[in-house]
C-alpha cells in the first residue's frame, strides 16, 4: 500500500514528498528504523523515529549516531530492527 496523493505538487511540497517517500520506504521494510536528522537550533543535531516515539540529540555525529543506536536499544526489548537509518534533512530558507 502506498501513501500518494495524485494531485500532489513535487515543486512546493518537495519536503512533504520527502517523507511520505521516507515513510512508504519504512512500510515496505520492518527490519528497519528511519531517524529524520536535523541540526539543532542550540547547535548539535536531533533525530526523530519515523512512527515510533524515539528522539534523541548529540552535539556531533558521531555522538548522535551512538545516542540514536542506545535510544533503539531501549526502546525495543526484543525483535530490534536490523538497521537504522538516519534522513539528513536540511531546510534553507532565503528572499525570493
Amino acid at each position: 500500500m502506498l501513501f500518494f496523493h495524485s494531485e500532489f505538487d513535487y515543486d512546493e511540497n518537495a519536503n512533504t514528498f520527502l517523507l511520505i517517500f521516507v515513510f512508504n520506504l519504512y512500510l515496505y521494510n520492518m527490519s528497519e528504523i528511519i531517524f529524520i536528522v536535523e541540526e539543532s537550533p542550540e547547535g548539535g543535531y536531533q533525530a526523530r523515529a519515523l512512527d515510533h516515539s524515539i528522539f534523541t540529540d548529540g552535539e556531533t555525529l558521531e555522538e548522535l549516531r551512538m545516542n540514536v543506536k542506545e535510544s533503539v536499544h531501549c526502546h525495543f526489548e526484543s525483535e530490534m530492527p536490523k538497521l537504522i537509518r538516519l534522513h539528513f534533512v536540511k531546510e534553507e530558507v532565503f528572499a525570493a
